[in-house]
């Protein structure tokens, strides 16, 4: 499909601010208890997903990166949010976030 140069300037007139959080796993991931506190972080996780904080939470499947989620919350109040995450105040993950810019209505395929 070619896509023109209009279609580029109206979809990019669409564009609203987001905030890009990165999380990576921490020195700590495995520490003693550390089972109970990453479920206190899913919880969390899906409450501000809930919440509409949370827009897209990807968990992923890697050694170094546990997780993506599109925040809806300017980059400052994201990363407040964030730093008060029970796996990232226990150093089982560090955050990282970015300010960002998505498409409305866009979603993940079903």
């Amino acid at each position: 499909m070619s896509v023109t140069d209009e279609q580029i300037q109206a979809l990019v007139a669409t564009a609203k601010p987001y905030s890009l959080a990165l999380l990576h796993w921490g020195p700590e991931r495995a520490m003693d208890g550390a089972d109970a506190i990453e479920l206190e972080h899913q919880r969390r996780m899906v409450s501000l997903r809930a919440d509409g904080v949370i827009a897209v939470l990807c968990p992923v499947g890697s050694g170094t990166i546990a997780g993506v989620a599109i925040m809806t919350v300017p980059a400052d109040e994201a990363e407040k949010i964030m730093a008060g995450d029970p796996c990232v105040q226990a150093g089982m993950m560090r955050c990282e976030v970015h300010s960002c810019h998505g498409f409305p209505g866009d979603t993940l395929p079903a």
